[in-house]
């Protein structure tokens, strides 16, 4: 389901323009790309952060409404106060059902207690990226990419090469060469130090 958010255009422009805009309640932003100019817009922050907050609307195609008409977009770059934790302006680019996007996903782990290097090893996972850049065309854009670490053991990682990805998406650090690591297992502290040290300990006289 496509998550729609509702703007209206902005006429003023400017800093004192932007501020007057925020005490009011509303949040100032721009919608650009595709053959159309950059269109200065305007949200109402309590509509826009009840969906701002959710983690799909970072990663998933958005139906943006302006005067009426729904065109699909993608958030591309937003500002937030760095006491209040408000949104104080926001960028979205259009999106051609024609042509490749780039956009970062989030890894959803899992099984990660059922991994051996975890249950029987007693390690824990490290996570090394949390989310990654993807290509492919808007229709095929998954909302996150699962990670199944079930059968990763003590000093192993998971790469970006073993990951199964939707049909039609690839990784762009992988199309460039880098097939980076995504998590690995680190062996447990002191557990190998401790179990020699008792071996070693002399025997009290």
């Amino acid at each position: 389901m496509s998550i729609e958010i509702k703007a209206v255009k902005r006429d003023v422009k400017g800093t004192g323009a932007s501020r007057r805009l925020r005490r009011a309640g509303n949040v100032p932003g721009v919608v650009y790309g595709g053959e159309q100019p950059a269109v200065s817009i305007e949200f109402d922050h309590k509509e826009l952060f009840l969906q701002f907050r959710h983690e799909a609307f970072h990663a998933s195609i958005l139906s943006l409404v302006l005067d009426g008409k729904a065109e699909s977009v993608l958030l591309r770059d937003y500002q937030l106060h760095p006491v209040r934790n408000t949104i104080q302006h926001i960028d979205f680019q259009r999106v051609s059902a024609s042509e490749k996007i780039h956009v970062k996903v989030p890894f959803h782990f899992v099984n990660e207690e059922a991994a051996p290097g975890v249950k029987l090893g007693g390690g824990s996972i490290s996570h090394i990226q949390t989310e990654a850049d993807i290509s492919c065309l808007a229709k095929d854009l998954p909302e996150f990419i699962e990670i199944d670490l079930s059968n990763l053991e003590t000093g192993h990682s998971v790469h970006l090469s073993e990951v199964k990805l939707p049909k039609g998406v690839e990784f762009v650090q992988l199309a460039h060469g880098d097939d980076a690591a995504i998590a690995t297992i680190l062996k447990p502290r002191g557990g190998d130090d401790s179990a020699a040290a008792e071996v070693e300990a002399p025997a009290a006289e």
